[in-house]
Formats: structure tokens, C-alpha cells, sequence
């Protein structure tokens, strides 16, 4: 039987002048440095460009390893090496890497030795070889990413460090195996019902072999091998079938593949499949996604590496973002194209859990030689492709990032002249590697992508739209121009929370140094500023209280614009099929468009996310030349109830109301259309509207933005209670409270409230459950600053609290 030796102890690291120091593999150099004691955390302060030199230098990894002789064919099996590689084993070059994204295997049959083996792994510089190749296609930020296979946002992104890496970022060993082996298993899921599934099981066999035995369940098949690939149709009767979540469960089969040669089991592959079906359907200009049969509303967000260093990304760290993604109601993760394929604990969470994943091939923002690379990117996408086709969260393959509307609209055609850029990967490789590996899978050539071949790449009237002129030029409301077909890229940016930002930062001046270093985009603190204004006044006095107010204003700034923009997308189903949020997470502690901060804090964005991407939501839309309650019920069952609409003042007093029993149909949207006594304010400074279902499910709408209305010194009456898990938080509200939330991790980095960002009118109450095991106290719990509303950005007074 195939049998594995991970070589994964007694590393050492070093470079001229450098070490050796102990090596931690899988890892990279900058995580052996810092836990060597050699360099400054690269994510404090601005120590990021302290170390730029790591990524100059040669870095020599190297261990020794006992081997006893043995029958059989060995291999050095490399599963991810950062980035331009020389392998040795005992002073044998064995080969030269130039992919951080794709495995590589070196023969060792004849180089391994009885005894002490020395393996020793030389990486150049990555960033000296881009440089040195000067090639002149156009890319984004500053370094020439595009000219090498490896992570793009490791030379730095919008968000993201300039840490350029190196080192043995995945698995290694030797794998030993005598007459065959299996060389690719992929088990391709061709048809799917309630009726009977089949799962085709595409096999590489390496070598020489008898037979193969498939096994699915408790449904059990045998074949001849013949050649180099057997094709092995598995029939399974009555299958419950693999949904996304919300539309039904997630069931999983145990499958089983075996090479034989007389009665001696060679090799076995194991992993879990899913019956579903996945199609795009794009008539009309639509862009729906469909799963075995039915058509899914995408509740999505943007996925990007939640490290710098992805090596240090354990499962237990996906579990906690993938539950981050599904208890904002996310059902949909977009793998971006700028940085890595995924380890398979992403994937396999992903099929546990429900969530759909649309795969990028790994191109973003940038132009490609294609004469140059095209042997490397075949390779990669076959090994990509064949690793990933058992999970059934995968339902799409995306040949790029930006780069099909980079090539029509950035003045890429005229810079690049007669040069290759990419199209031939986007239009032919790629999908002929996933026509002839994965067949049962869509593709589509880039994103922003029009279906319409005579269409602009990102006209949102077809396909699939990027809205950034929102955020680069334009104020949050323009979201309200657009009515796209289906949105897989729109955003607006935020600092991380207070306890990330303070503790990554020392001097929080606002334009010192370190804040600075921790805000990547291109003018990126002018553009939070103009996003605030004509909505809420600019921070005044000075720090600490400026900067208070500063990070609650953008905070807040952020969660209004993507609850301003998802509530208008939805609204509009089925015309709109889908948004997907830039981004759900962080690489590093940053400002940026994360709903959850780079030390896996909550934003107020991620709640304000997960009540717009509530199964069913009620929210207030202009229609037809008024005002409408649009009711959106994205569940398998109808809507039924009372429906009570009522014009206030913020002192609560009704100035009109409309009552309206709706049945919304599943998977359907309603609009109800406003009294013109309910939709009219006498004053718009001081009313609002607020609609709310028999269930509690309401909205609230105001008439003017916040520096437009004569918003009252927040009061409350409130109390903080022990529990055992920490405090319950009750407030009652005396004057209109607008977006209440509780900053906890002001007082305990580790506290979690479970709401924010609730708005309350007088009289009302909210229950906040803190979990902390700290002891808090009630009076930070209720008072300035981790107590905070929109109101006191208004009045530049913070609340007053009542005990009760």
C-alpha cells in the first residue's frame, strides 16, 4: 500500500548573516524570525517596511532525516513551495520550483541513502526576480506581481502588507509505492435527483494495476484497469441531495477508491461527496445561480487569505470565519483571485456548512505573458481543479479577477501593444482544463463579466457587475442608481475595531506614521472622510475624544453604505440574483472593507450584514415616485401577517399609519406602496417611518441624513447584570435612540456582544448579551465610549443613563 512519511521536524532556516534558526514547516521565514526572537511583529506600528529586506534575501532550509531501505518507488511530494525553489537531497539537485500554487514531485528512488539524509530547500528572491524580468504589463500596486505564480497580495494590496514570503508553505514527505499507484482521483457528480444519483469516479492510475473497487455508501463497484484513466459510473439510489444552507441540508456520502493488483490492496483514496447539480443561467442577461434545479438568491461575501502568512491558518481558524460567514446568513464565499487556493479544511467546512464556494483561478488586476507562464498555469489549474472536484460547496470556476474589464478600460490595449495579457488562459486554457476535469462544474471567463459578447465586461444591465466608483468617487447613495443583475464586487471601508486598531498601533494619532502604515488604499483616509460628509458632521476637539469619535463615525459610515446597498439589491429580486460583499475578512489588522477585522473581531458592519442578509427583511424603497415597504423572503415557506406602517416623531407620537395582511410567496419579494400620509413628512428634520411585522421583523426610515435631523441627546434608562457567561445589558430607551451599540472590546478585548447597531424610540427596550470573563461593571458597560449612538455624533454630548 502507498504509504507517506511527513518530513516536517528538525527544520532549520538561515540567510548570510542570519541563523540558523529552528523552522516551523509548514510556514514561511517571517513567522521562524519572529518566533526566533530575530525581527518585530511585522504587523505592529510600521515595522512592516523594517522588514522589506526579508524578502531580498536567499533563504537556505534544511533538515536530516533517518531512511531504511525498502522496495518500491519513492517520491519527495512537495504540496506548496514559496516560491522560486532549489531542491536537494544530499547535495543532488533534484529540481527548480517557480509556483507557490501548485504541488511538486521529484523521484528520490535512487538518491535516498540507509541512514542520515540531508534535504536542503534554497529559495531565491521572489521580488528581485519579478524586478529583474521587466516586463511591461500593466498591473495594479507597485510591484510586478503578474510576472510570477505566487500569492498576488503577498507584494501588498489595498488592504493587505508588503511581507513577500518564502518557505515551505504546505505539507512535505516522501510517498513510497510499488507497480501503481492512484494519480488523480476526481469524482464528478453527473446527474442528480430524488430519484437516483450518479457520481463518476475519473481515475489516473499510474503504473500497472488489475482492477479498482469504488465504493459510495454502501453501493460498492469493480472494474478493470485498462489504460491510464478509468471512468467509473457509481449509481446510488434515492440520494438526499447536498443544498446550500437555507435551501435544505447538507448530506454527505462516504466514497472509497482502491487499486488492486491480484489481491494486494496498491493504494486508496478516500474523501466524501455530494449529490447536487450547479448551473449558471445567464439568458437574458441574467446571471442566476442554480442548484439542483432551483434558483438561489446569493448572499455573498468576498474571501480573501486570512493571514499574510496562510500557513499559520488552521481549520479551527476557518471554522471560526465560516461561522462568522454563516451567522451573518451568508451563503456564498467568492475565493478571490488575488490570493490563494485554499487548503482543504476551507472546502470541507464549506460542505459542512452549507456555503457555497465560487473559485477564481488565481489572476487579478493585471496583465499575463502568456507565452511565459502558460506551462506553469496549466499545471497549477489541473492540480487546482483535481484536488477540488470532491466538494460539492464548489459550484463555480471564475478565470480571473478585473482583468477582462482592465484590458477594455484601463488603457491596457494601448499600453500592451502586440502583447499577450492573459486572454488566452481566460478564453482557452482554462476552460479546456475544466471542460476535460471537470465538466459537471460552470465556468466563466472573468469577473466583471457580461454573458453578452458585444457588452461592456462591467455593464451591470448583463452578467456580473463591479460597483467601486461608489467608495473611489462617489458618495453611498449613488447605490441607488444601479440596477444591476447581479453584484460580485461593491464596498465600503472601515477601520477594524478599537481593541485591534490600539493594539497594532501605539501612536493612534491619525496621521502618524503607524496609521498610515495600517491604511493601504490610495487615498484612502481622504475617502472615509468625504464618505461621511453630508451624513454625519466631521469629529472635533482633539484625541483621545477626536479619534473616539472618528472610528465610530467611519465604523458607522461603513455598516450604513453596505446596509444601504444590499437592502436597494435584494429589493429588486429576481432581477437581481445575488450581491457579494467586498470583503468578509481580514489578512492583518488594517482599515479596510472586512465586515470581520483582522484579529477576528466583529465590525458593526458584520451585524448590520446580518440583518440585511436576513432570510426575510423589510425595508423601506422608493417606488414608482413614493415610497414602498418591500418585503424580500428568501425561506421555503410564504410570508403571512400584519404589516403595520406608521409615521412618527422621534418623541413617538403617530402622526399616520397604514395597516396591510401580506403573503410574500417563498423565494419572493412584495412591495407595499405607502400612503401618501405616511410617506410625506410634515417634518422631515424630526419624523420617521416604522414598519414592523406581526413577527418583529421592522425597519425604520428617516428622511434626512443624520446632519439633517434634529436628532435628541440620547437617554436611557439601563442596567448591566452578572450572568455566568458574563453580562446581560438591558436599555430602555427615553429618547429616540438611533444605531445603539455597545464597543465591548473597549473594556475586554475578548468580550462579544451578540446585537448593534439597534435603533430604539422611546419606550422601547433592547437586551444585549455580553459574554466576557472579566468583570466589567455596569458603569462602563453603560457609559461613554463603549456606549455609543448616532445621536451623540450630533450633539456632541454622549448619553445620559438612568440605572434602573
Amino acid at each position: 500500500m502507498r504509504t507517506l512519511r511527513p518530513l516536517h521536524e528538525n527544520w532549520t532556516v538561515a540567510a548570510d548573516g542570519v541563523g540558523p534558526v529552528p523552522a516551523t514547516v509548514p510556514g514561511v521565514v517571517h513567522t521562524d524570525l519572529l518566533a526566533a526572537g530575530l525581527i518585530a511583529d511585522p504587523y505592529l506600528d510600521d515595522n512592516e517596511a523594517a522588514l522589506a529586506w526579508i524578502g531580498r534575501a536567499t533563504w537556505r532550509y534544511a533538515t536530516t532525516f533517518g531512511w531504511t531501505p525498502a522496495d518500491g518507488r519513492h517520491e519527495l511530494v512537495c504540496e506548496g513551495l514559496d516560491t522560486l525553489a532549489s531542491v536537494e537531497l544530499n547535495g543532488t539537485l533534484l529540481g527548480r520550483t517557480a509556483n507557490q500554487h501548485r504541488p511538486h514531485r521529484f523521484d528520490v528512488t535512487t538518491e535516498l541513502r540507509s541512514g542520515s539524509n540531508e534535504l536542503v530547500i534554497t529559495f531565491a528572491s521572489a521580488l528581485d526576480h519579478i524586478e529583474a524580468s521587466a516586463d511591461p504589463r500593466p498591473h495594479v500596486n507597485t510591484h510586478p506581481y503578474n510576472a510570477i505564480r505566487k500569492m498576488a497580495c503577498n507584494f501588498g494590496w489595498d488592504w493587505g502588507p508588503d511581507l513577500v514570503t518564502a518557505g515551505i508553505w504546505r505539507p512535505i514527505g516522501i510517498e513510497s509505492w510499488h507497480t501503481g499507484r492512484l494519480g488523480a482521483v476526481r469524482p464528478l457528480v453527473t446527474a442528480a435527483s430524488a430519484e437516483s444519483g450518479t457520481v463518476t469516479f475519473e481515475v489516473d492510475v499510474e503504473g500497472s494495476a488489475d482492477h479498482l473497487t469504488v465504493r459510495v455508501g454502501a453501493t460498492e463497484v469493480t472494474v478493470p484497469v485498462t489504460g491510464g484513466r478509468c471512468s467509473v459510473p457509481v449509481t446510488v439510489e434515492s440520494p438526499a441531495l447536498w443544498w446550500p444552507r437555507g435551501y435544505g441540508g447538507q448530506p454527505r456520502y462516504d466514497a472509497e477508491v482502491t487499486l488492486w493488483a491480484g489481491g494486494d490492496a496498491l493504494d486508496r483514496w478516500t474523501g466524501r461527496i455530494g449529490f447536487r447539480t450547479a448551473e449558471i443561467d445567464t439568458a437574458g442577461g441574467a446571471f442566476t445561480i442554480r442548484i439542483n434545479g432551483e434558483d438561489v438568491f446569493v448572499r455573498g461575501a468576498n474571501w480573501i487569505p486570512d493571514d499574510a502568512f496562510p500557513s499559520r491558518v488552521d481549520r479551527a481558524r476557518y471554522a471560526r470565519r465560516i461561522t462568522d460567514a454563516t451567522d451573518a446568513n451568508i451563503n456564498l464565499l467568492r475565493v478571490w483571485g488575488g490570493g490563494i487556493y485554499e487548503s482543504g479544511d476551507f472546502y470541507d467546512l464549506c460542505d459542512e456548512r452549507g456555503i457555497m464556494v465560487w473559485q477564481d483561478f488565481l489572476f487579478a488586476c493585471a496583465a499575463y505573458a502568456e507565452e511565459g507562464l502558460a506551462a506553469e498555469v496549466e499545471a497549477e489549474a489541473r492540480a487546482a481543479v483535481t484536488r477540488l472536484s470532491p466538494h460539492p460547496s464548489l459550484i463555480l470556476w471564475n478565470g480571473n479577477n478585473e482583468n477582462l474589464w482592465g484590458y477594455e478600460d484601463w488603457g491596457w490595449r494601448e499600453q500592451l501593444g502586440s502583447l499577450s495579457w492573459g486572454g488566452g488562459f481566460y478564453h482557452d486554457l482554462l476552460p479546456r482544463i475544466v471542460a476535460e476535469l471537470d465538466p459537471t462544474r460552470p465556468y466563466i471567463p472573468g469577473s466583471p463579466y457580461s454573458p453578452d459578447p458585444g457588452a461592456h465586461p462591467n455593464d451591470p444591465s448583463t452578467g456580473l457587475v463591479h460597483i467601486w466608483d461608489v467608495w473611489n468617487t462617489e458618495d453611498y447613495r449613488r447605490y441607488g442608481d444601479y440596477t444591476p443583475r447581479f453584484v460580485a464586487e461593491f464596498g465600503f471601508q472601515g477601520p477594524p475595531n478599537y481593541s485591534t486598531l490600539t493594539s497594532a498601533i501605539r501612536d493612534t494619532g491619525l496621521g502618524s506614521p503607524a496609521m498610515l502604515a495600517h491604511q493601504k488604499a490610495e487615498d484612502g483616509t481622504g475617502k472615509l472622510e468625504r464618505g461621511w460628509q453630508g451624513h454625519f458632521p466631521d469629529p472635533q476637539g482633539t484625541d483621545p475624544q477626536r479619534l473616539d469619535d472618528w472610528h465610530w463615525t467611519t465604523q458607522l459610515n461603513q455598516a450604513r453604505a453596505i446596509t444601504f446597498a444590499i437592502e436597494r439589491f435584494r429589493a429588486l429580486a429576481p432581477y437581481c440574483r445575488g450581491t457579494i460583499l467586498w470583503q468578509l475578512n481580514d489578512c492583518w489588522p488594517v482599515v479596510s472593507w472586512a465586515a470581520v477585522d483582522g484579529s477576528g473581531r466583529r465590525k458593526p458592519l458584520w451585524y448590520a450584514l446580518r440583518r440585511a442578509y436576513a432570510d426575510r427583511l423589510v425595508t423601506i424603497q422608493p417606488r414608482d415616485g413614493g415610497l414602498a415597504a418591500v418585503l424580500v423572503n428568501d425561506s421555503a415557506d410564504p410570508w403571512r401577517g400584519e404589516l403595520r406602517i406608521r409615521r412618527l416623531l422621534f418623541g413617538g407620537t403617530e402622526l399616520a399609519a397604514q395597516d396591510a395582511r401580506v403573503t410574500v410567496p417563498p423565494r419572493g419579494v412584495l412591495a407595499v406602496p405607502l400612503d401618501p400620509a405616511v410617506s410625506a413628512p410634515g417634518d422631515p428634520s424630526g419624523e420617521l417611518i416604522r414598519a414592523q411585522t406581526g413577527a418583529g421583523q421592522r425597519a425604520t426610515h428617516f428622511f434626512a441624513e443624520d446632519v439633517g435631523l434634529a436628532l435628541p441627546r440620547p437617554e436611557f434608562t439601563g442596567s448591566a447584570r452578572p450572568t455566568p457567561t458574563g453580562y446581560t445589558v438591558e436599555v430602555i430607551a427615553r429618547t429616540l435612540l438611533r444605531d445603539l451599540t455597545l464597543g465591548v472590546d473597549r473594556i475586554d478585548p475578548d468580550a462579544v456582544v451578540d446585537d448593534q447597531l439597534v435603533t430604539l424610540l422611546p419606550g422601547e427596550r433592547a437586551t444585549f448579551a455580553v459574554t466576557s470573563l472579566r468583570e466589567l461593571g455596569e458603569a462602563a458597560l453603560l457609559g461613554y465610549p463603549v456606549f455609543r449612538t448616532a445621536n451623540d455624533l450630533l450633539t456632541g454630548r454622549p448619553p445620559t443613563c438612568s440605572s434602573t
